[in-house]
C-alpha cells in the first residue's frame, strides 16, 4: 500500500507543480469527469465525488471513477493543464476549451476549443496532429521553465 501512496503523491506533486491549470469553473476539464472521457463520454462531475490534487479540484459522476482515478492520475489528467491543445500547439497561448470536445491519443486525453463556428479538434485533425502534439509538447515544455 505505501509504494502505491508514494507514486501517487510522486505523480500529483509533477502534475501540477507549476500551476499551469485550466480551472475555468474551478475544476479541471471545466468540472468534467476525466475518467469519463477515456469511456468516449464526457460528462459532468458531480460535487460528492471530488479530490483536491496539489490544489486543483477534480469532479467525477461517481466515487468508482474517484478510485481510478487515484489509481493513475497521470493517465486521465489532460494534457497542457487542460487547456487547447491546438492553441499551445499552434502559438503556444492558452486557450479555454469546450469540455465535450477532446481527443484520445495515444492514451492521453487532449481537449480543444470549439465555440463561435471555430472546432480546434477539427483544425488539429486538418493540420496534422501530429505535427501539433510535438509543438505543444515543445510550447508546453518552454512554459513550464
Amino acid at each position: 500500500m505505501k509504494p502505491l501512496l508514494i507514486a501517487f503523491l510522486f505523480a500529483t506533486s509533477v502534475l501540477f507543480s507549476q500551476h499551469n491549470v485550466n480551472l475555468k469553473k474551478g475544476y479541471i476539464a471545466n468540472g468534467y469527469d476525466v475518467v469519463e472521457y477515456f469511456k468516449n463520454n464526457p460528462a459532468k462531475g458531480n460535487k460528492k465525488f471530488t479530490i483536491i490534487l496539489e490544489g486543483v479540484k477534480f469532479k467525477f459522476v461517481s466515487a468508482s471513477n474517484l478510485e481510478i482515478f487515484k489509481l493513475d492520475p497521470a493517465k486521465y489528467t489532460p494534457q497542457y493543464g487542460g487547456y487547447c491543445a491546438y492553441a499551445i500547439g499552434k502559438t503556444g497561448e492558452k486557450v479555454s476549451i469546450n469540455p465535450k470536445t477532446f481527443e484520445i491519443r495515444d492514451g492521453k486525453l487532449y481537449l480543444f476549443y470549439n465555440a463561435w463556428g471555430v472546432n480546434t479538434l477539427a483544425l488539429w485533425s486538418k493540420e496534422g496532429a501530429q505535427d501539433l502534439k510535438r509543438k505543444a509538447d515543445e510550447n508546453w515544455q518552454k512554459r513550464l521553465k
